[in-house]
């Protein structure tokens, strides 16, 4: 019977599963988006969840307690000035998990762990580039049209 197994050891000692789960909140903060296999995600997510709702409050306490976790500065200041203070108003379920498939070499299924309020880098651009090609248009047809001129002017000489 697998009665009160309250983790999963993920078949690695205690010290590099501590470290893979401290450098994968990391990067989960760092980047808002991971691609990891499921079993490493729904582990990632738990220490997560939990250092999302101690950086809802900024406090000096709070912020050593996350600081045993995540060792890099600019991280932890991203998660209690940027992170926390979005994720206010939720009472958990920060993060999601979006299965992909089945990895090519060994079909571990992999999936997406990403912050719920994560937004795509693509549709950011999409919403500027159209604005931007409305006002690129007209200077490029005005900057060919005299460019067809001159070589109409040079051929005639």
């Amino acid at each position: 019977m697998n009665h009160k197994n309250g983790f999963n050891p993920l078949s690695r000692t205690t010290a590099h599963r501590r470290a893979m789960s401290r450098n994968m909140v990391t990067s989960l903060f760092r980047y808002e988006r991971i691609t990891t296999t499921k079993s490493k995600a729904l582990e990632v997510r738990r220490a997560a969840e939990k250092l999302i709702t101690r950086a809802k409050v900024d406090s000096v306490h709070n912020r050593r307690i996350v600081a045993k976790y995540i060792a890099d500065a600019k991280i932890l200041n991203k998660l209690f000035t940027e992170i926390g203070p979005r994720m206010k108003d939720r009472n958990g379920g920060y993060t999601r998990v979006l299965k992909m498939g089945f990895r090519q070499g060994d079909a571990a299924e992999v999936v997406i762990l990403e912050l719920v309020d994560y937004k795509l880098p693509d549709q950011d651009a999409a919403e500027s580039k159209p604005a931007e090609k409305a006002k690129a248009k007209p200077a490029k047809t005005a900057k060919k049209a005299p460019a067809k001129k001159e070589a109409a002017a040079a051929d005639k000489e």
